[in-house]
């Protein structure tokens, strides 16, 4: 692997870190009341789209093939259903503690990931479809992930008072 293609992985991963950062900067700074409310009027909650961040991301782990999802449980509230149609979420303090958690095991495996390891295909691709797609890797999923994070810090952003 070339110094170049070590850079441009070192970049993404930069890149992730600081909105992983960011994101939760601002998490921090909302009150439970504000995580309540919708980021507009018909929108979802905060609560919401902090907790279907943290279940992206816990998906991650099997997708990167790093380890099982740490909380299946999240799947349904927060990515197969739509805000409000699941009567019982976790607390803002346990999503809280879960992103803690999510995160610091993404940190650890990121960390010790070689650059080559970047360029393996994910769990969602065959292995024929990479064969013709090689570029639907682990650093693709970094990069879309990253993307889908900013989206929705954006939304977050609106619960800022």
């Amino acid at each position: 692997m070339s110094d170049q293609q070590v850079l441009i992985i070192q970049m993404i991963l930069d890149s992730w870190n600081q909105q992983i950062s960011k994101t939760a900067n601002l998490i921090n700074s909302l009150t439970d009341e504000q995580l309540m409310q919708g980021v507009a009027p018909g929108r979802n909650r905060g609560i919401y789209l902090f907790g279907h961040l943290i279940a992206v991301h816990d998906r991650m782990l099997p997708l990167l093939n790093l380890s099982e999802q740490l909380y299946p449980e999240l799947n349904g509230p927060f990515l197969d259903k739509p805000d409000r149609a699941v009567a019982t979420i976790p607390t803002v303090a346990t999503l809280r503690a879960q992103w803690k958690t999510v995160h610091a095991a993404l940190a650890i495996h990121f960390e010790s990931m070689r650059p080559e390891g970047w360029l393996l295909k994910h769990n969602a691709v065959s292995e024929e479809a990479f064969a013709k797609e090689p570029h639907r890797n682990r650093l693709n999923v970094i990069l879309n992930r990253t993307n889908h994070l900013s989206y929705h810090y954006g939304q977050l952003a609106f619960l800022k008072k």
